[in-house]
């Protein structure tokens, strides 16, 4: 009897353990990250590859595995036997195709003083100084061609001594450039502008480049917005993505088809923006994926070629996770990568004919299986213009309705990015829930995936309607007996960052703690020293030296953080890249700097390596710890 009792109570103490096992932050830097590189040439194999990060060295170790397309064991291979197709061989087999880079200028001091080899200075005379974590050199990325069995310095340049950039800065690849079907041209995407212009506009082109004669056309000359991604379809049409609006980077993004001298924008009814798409095998359709309803799904869209006929835009895909990318079309099925608030991305197949997925593979299941996980509910909100907006509850492990839970309003970044079933390694929902929080994720004006007019809404506006939104959200949740209205806070970054800091100012003491990462806390010194112009001149509709205009004024006086400063009264941390040209370091600064001259009780985690992110794996878990130890103090 004693014996049975002691192998009851070990049993018992064993599942207790494991079921109260919860998401923590040495957990999170431990979790999988896959990436799909594409089939087999006979389409019978996948190649992936999984980056683990590695805290000790603070770096990450990648590994690269084969596994078959209809299911099976994955195996692992070296690099060197990734046997993807290489699409920068031309399709004849007799080119290849790369980009690097070419010093076409002297900026450093230590170019133009060739006897100061040690001076550490710049001389610029124009904008576009520095972009995104990087201070430019005087060099570019620029596109090559040679000859497969060539040496490289054999290599043609397509822009030669043309200071523009292919890839594009700060995150093109080699997407930004690809083979015509008979190898005779090359299709690049650039925004050929220089210095202010560039700074202030997003009129990025795809330009041909014609093997034979060496010279080069804008073949998207009459659209002055974005122009990314050239695909062309197994029949000979080109598809990119185009924006129209230039100096306008959240503008709906449609897919366009040009073949035999005619253009057509598919999606141009369409009331969506497109993330990314591929050609169906047989050239008929598209297969895209965007935002809706706080989801990201797979979409397709006919291609009508010649025929007189509108195109049809369907939705292949519905549920509660992000399909997250398009790796491949294969026979009935697509091959994608989904995930969602609980789970880092996989990689599935989708059934075209019964639109069901399956799971190819399984890199973080076991740690999974060990956690409790959070529950996502999906709610609506009335707003005070009456309307219903999406938010997202997130309630911890082992919710129980009969206690009381601290809760965080989440204030989404962008500021028109989607708040969907996203799966951060910094603001990540499970690992926030799982230490006892309720997390508060409205799908505020401003976000894709509800219409053009919501996203767009928000533009102009930073300070007006959006703020209402997320008060009626966290008003809205607080009202459920389970939520402790005595321990409310809001956290976010970048446009997030500007929410907390201008919440900070009016929520009329609804929360007890804020936390702002690089958030814009002053619109016109952001205006006078973030590095993409045509952002904030689009955003804020002006300089604010411009005393005429009526919506700029709104934007640097009304819609900025810095004029509520005298009403803070609550404690906030801070926290701030170094490295952040796209909301600077003044920001972060200035805004710890007035919390502590007002006695507030405040905190500044500086990061003087990270950019607008944290990419570091050892200082991703000290952001985590200050975090968690901010809300344990002030909550």
């Amino acid at each position: 009897m004693k014996k049975l009792i002691l192998i009851l109570i070990t049993l018992i103490t064993s599942y207790l353990s494991t079921a109260q096992q919860v998401m923590n932050p040495e957990l999170l830097w431990s979790v999988k990250r896959i990436n799909a590189m594409g089939l087999s040439t006979d389409g019978t194999l996948l190649f992936y590859s999984v980056k683990i990060p590695n805290i000790e060295n603070n770096t990450f170790d990648t590994s690269y595995f084969k596994i078959p397309v209809n299911g099976g064991k994955a195996v692992q291979i070296e690099k060197e036997d990734v046997a993807v197709a290489d699409k920068k061989i031309s399709p004849d087999g007799t080119f290849k195709l790369f980009h690097k880079t070419v010093h076409l200028e002297d900026v450093k001091a230590k170019d133009i003083y060739k006897n100061l080899d040690k001076a550490n200075a710049y001389v610029f005379t124009d904008l576009d100084n520095r972009h995104w974590d990087t201070w430019s050199d005087g060099s570019y990325e620029h596109v090559f061609y040679k000859k497969v069995d060539a040496d490289d310095d054999a290599a043609i340049d397509l822009m030669p001594n043309q200071p523009y950039y292919t890839p594009q800065r700060p995150f093109g690849g080699d997407e930004d450039y690809i083979w015509s079907p008979d190898s005779k041209s090359i299709y690049y995407v650039s925004k050929k502008l220089k210095g202010k212009a560039y700074a202030t506009s997003t009129n990025t082109d795809i330009y041909k480049y014609d093997i034979a004669t060496k010279t080069t056309i804008n073949i998207t000359e009459s659209n002055k917005g974005y122009d990314t991604n050239p695909a062309f379809s197994p029949k000979g049409a080109l598809a990119w993505l185009q924006m129209k609006t230039d100096g306008y980077e959240s503008d709906k993004n449609d897919i366009v088809v040009f073949e035999s001298g005619i253009k057509q924008n598919l999606t141009q009814h369409w009331d969506g923006t497109v993330n990314s798409f591929v050609w169906s095998k047989d050239g008929s359709k598209l297969y895209f994926t965007a935002p809706v309803d706080g989801t990201i799904q797979l979409f397709t869209v006919n291609y009508p070629g010649k025929k007189r006929m509108a195109p049809v835009v369907k939705q292949l895909s519905k549920g509660q996770f992000d399909v997250r990318g398009i790796v491949a079309e294969l026979d009935d099925k697509l091959i994608v990568t989904r995930g969602d608030m609980n789970q880092a991305s996989e990689i599935y197949t989708f059934n075209l004919k019964d639109s069901a997925f399956k799971q190819l593979t399984a890199l973080n299941d076991d740690l999974y299986s060990k956690l409790d996980l959070p529950k996502v509910e999906k709610r609506y909100v009335t707003t005070t213009d009456n309307k219903q907006m999406l938010v997202w509850v997130i309630l911890p492990p082992n919710f129980d309705a009969t206690k009381k839970y601290p809760t965080l309003l989440y204030a989404q970044g962008g500021p028109q990015s989607p708040l969907s079933q996203f799966y951060s390694y910094r603001w990540n929902f499970q690992l926030m829930s799982s230490q006892g929080y309720i997390i508060v994720a409205p799908n505020r004006r401003g976000m894709p995936g509800h219409g053009v007019a919501w996203n767009e809404a928000i533009s102009k506006d930073w300070g007006g309607q959006v703020m209402d939104d997320y008060l009626s959200a966290i008003d809205n949740i607080a009202k459920e007996p389970y939520v402790d209205t005595d321990r409310l806070g809001a956290i976010g970054a970048s446009y997030g960052g500007y929410s907390v800091f201008y919440l900070a100012g009016i929520h009329n003491k609804r929360f007890k703690s804020f936390i702002a990462h690089d958030g814009v806390f002053d619109t016109r010194t952001m205006a006078g020293t973030t590095e993409e112009l045509f952002f904030v001149n689009h955003d804020f509709g002006g300089n604010y030296w411009d005393k005429s205009n009526a919506t700029a004024q709104k934007a640097f006086n009304e819609f900025n953080p810095i004029t509520y400063v005298d009403k803070w009264d609550t404690p906030i941390l801070i926290i701030q890249g170094g490295k952040d040209y796209r909301v600077p370091i003044e920001q972060g600064l200035a805004a710890f700097q007035a919390a502590q001259l007002r006695n507030i009780k405040s905190k500044l985690l500086y990061l003087p390596d990270e950019n607008h992110w944290v990419l570091q794996p050892q200082n991703a878990l000290v952001w985590q710890h200050e975090f968690f130890k901010w809300l344990k103090e002030t909550l």
